[in-house]
């Protein structure tokens, strides 16, 4: 299946819209494609109705090879990924802007943070940092509460347990807890895409 519509050049050329949220969106598609267009709605959590109306905003020359996506509903988390429903509703109740855009990034984050690597790899990312700006920009409120720069599937799901009253960490608090390092480490890596470039915060 012919994918070249999706690839981030192409989706960057054709894009409109906010400079930073269509480098997001043309990340997770392009990673997101890398196995057909049919896979789309497995990676990222999002049918082709939803994928449609997301391409529509924008990259209207790509909404053609969206409909390539089979319809129906195969965006259905895994069943053993019973947090990812949760992760998606905190993420709604912090959004910033009520935008649909951030009605499609909550699901990707949500189906990509099943992944095993870092989250911003799996999301098509270029690096660490622009997560961390995706989140201040739109899920403000739950990303000013990980004041310590935690990563962010580690925050996630302490948010999780706390907001279900689950008692996660045994040390009173960071400073004297001897899992530290799993919680704060450096996330660094490669690109899990050959971008062409990481987008300017200008």
């Amino acid at each position: 299946m012919n994918t070249t519509e999706l690839r981030y050049d192409a989706l960057m050329a054709d894009g409109r819209g906010d400079d930073f949220d269509r480098h997001v969106f043309a990340c997770a598609l392009d990673l997101a494609a890398g196995d057909g267009v049919a896979g789309l709605p497995r990676h990222l959590g999002l049918d082709r109705v939803a994928l449609t109306e997301l391409a529509a905003t924008y990259f209207p020359r790509a909404v053609e090879a969206i409909q390539a996506v089979p319809a129906g509903d195969p965006a259905n988390p895994d069943p053993e990924a019973l947090e990812e429903d949760d992760l998606r509703r905190l993420l709604l109740d912090h959004r910033s802007r009520g935008m649909p855009a951030e009605e499609w990034l909550a699901a990707i984050i949500a189906r990509r943070s099943i992944a095993p690597n870092h989250l911003w790899q799996d999301l098509g990312l270029a690096h660490r940092s622009e997560l961390g700006r995706l989140m201040h920009r739109h899920f403000g409120p739950l990303a000013a509460r990980n004041v310590h720069d935690m990563k962010w599937k580690k925050f996630f799901y302490r948010e999780l347990c706390e907001r279900d009253g689950v008692l996660v960490c045994k040390a009173p608090n960071c400073a004297v807890c001897d899992d530290v390092a799993h919680c704060f480490a450096p996330e660094d890596g490669d690109p899990l895409t050959a971008l062409t470039a990481p987008l300017s915060r200008t």
